[in-house]
């Protein structure tokens, strides 16, 4: 069986260019992440890998994916043979032991609260997510200029950086990691403090996963929404999906 991940697609072309791995009579081929792979660029490297490998009709094929794009679908019409599509709905019974947090405030002090919460409180490793590029760019540049060690994730970063990026962020080299949805999803870090949501996510599943980034094996997390004019309608479209009402209040004195 052979299983491709994203953290391991780095070594694997290189040693089959060397010849050190047999392909040929591969039975079962895991493909994982496939979104991520697709967002981070390494869809080329899988693509050289899988052709050394058995047709699709010799061999078994299973493709996970946290989100089924069209583009997603095309890749597994290539690398499968009648699939079967398996769903598994997002649930929120693991968020029990995170203290969701939602914070009012306008769109015009959402850069304040968020550098001022940063200076403040003590966080060990944190993610802030945003919805766009653009906007994760921005922030970047923000708490880079404020003096906190920060970094973005977002598909704008090459390759080699995303993955020294991840690897600085896991060690703790890097204290904030900024993010959007598509670059966040499924990156598996232990010990995140705390998740900021900028903005709310326009899927509510996404909320879901976000926040899913922290209060893992057990621990605490903690989840901060930044709530302004223009999540207004995002909120209640959340409070439905998971099925409970999230606390909404003025941030503390001295953060604006």
């Amino acid at each position: 069986m052979v299983r491709l991940q994203r953290h391991q697609r780095r070594r694997c072309p290189p040693d089959h260019e060397k010849r050190d791995v047999d392909l040929t009579q591969v039975e079962v081929l895991v493909l994982d992440e496939a979104d991520r792979m697709l967002s981070m660029g390494f869809i080329p490297d899988v693509k050289r890998i899988i052709r050394h490998t058995p047709k699709k009709e010799e061999r078994q094929t299973f493709l996970f994916s946290a989100t089924f794009s069209q583009d997603i679908l095309n890749l597994a019409s290539q690398w499968t043979h009648e699939p079967a599509h398996v769903e598994i709905e997002v649930t929120v019974e693991n968020a029990a032991n995170i203290d969701q947090r939602v914070y009012m405030v306008s769109d015009d002090d959402k850069q304040r609260l968020l550098v001022n919460l940063l200076r403040q409180e003590s966080f060990d490793r944190v993610m802030v997510f945003g919805n766009r590029r653009d906007l994760v760019r921005k922030l970047d540049e923000l708490l880079r200029k404020a003096g906190i060690n920060a970094a973005m994730l977002s598909g704008d970063v090459p390759q080699n950086q995303r993955i020294k990026t991840l690897e600085s962020f896991r060690e703790g080299e890097i204290q904030v990691l900024v993010a959007t949805d598509v670059a966040g999803r499924g990156i598996h870090i232990e010990d995140v403090s705390h998740v900021i949501n900028y903005t709310l996510p326009e899927d509510p599943e996404d909320y879901v996963h976000r926040i899913g980034r922290t209060g893992r094996a057990g621990a605490n997390g903690v989840s901060i929404s930044f709530v302004g004019e223009e999540d207004a309608f995002s909120l209640p479209e959340i409070e439905r999906y998971i099925n409970g009402k999230l606390p909404c209040v003025h941030p503390p004195e001295g953060l604006l």
